[in-house]
């Protein structure tokens, strides 16, 4: 004793229920679209890292996984605090500083208690026996 005209979102006599499909379909598609997002949000401080030193962005990247495993939402600020900071580069003044030392380092000024003067050239480095066996 059904009316002849049923509701849209009643399944008919078939067994196909479409609106439940349909919904099924934007219930997949929504969770997608979600996790989707989920990921590109999560991974914002590695890309932003990406453009500054190495050590900066291995270490943003330490901290977003540390805040996916025990999701500590903290570890994630600090990544994304971490990667807009620009952190100094001490690495190359240190380099040439090392640089320079070393060539002081090389350059022998004469005996271990000469006093080479201000403005004078460096001494002569004394032959190697190679150099004098060469000459002969």
């Amino acid at each position: 004793m059904a009316p002849h005209h049923l509701p849209f979102y009643l399944a008919p006599g078939s067994g196909v229920d479409t609106l439940m499909v349909v919904m099924g379909i934007f219930l997949i598609g929504t969770v997608l679209w979600v996790g989707t997002l989920y990921w590109r949000l999560h991974s914002l401080p590695e890309r932003m890292a990406h453009k500054s030193q190495k050590l900066q962005f291995e270490i943003v990247a330490v901290l977003g996984i540390i805040s996916l495993f025990t999701h500590l939402h903290i570890f994630w600020v600090a990544g994304l605090l971490l990667a807009m900071i620009d952190l100094p580069d001490f690495g190359t003044p240190l380099r040439s500083i090392a640089g320079s030392v070393e060539k002081i380092a090389d350059a022998t000024p004469g005996a271990e208690g000469d006093v080479a003067e201000p403005g004078s050239p460096p001494p002569e480095k004394p032959a190697t026996k190679e150099k004098e066996r060469s000459h002969v």
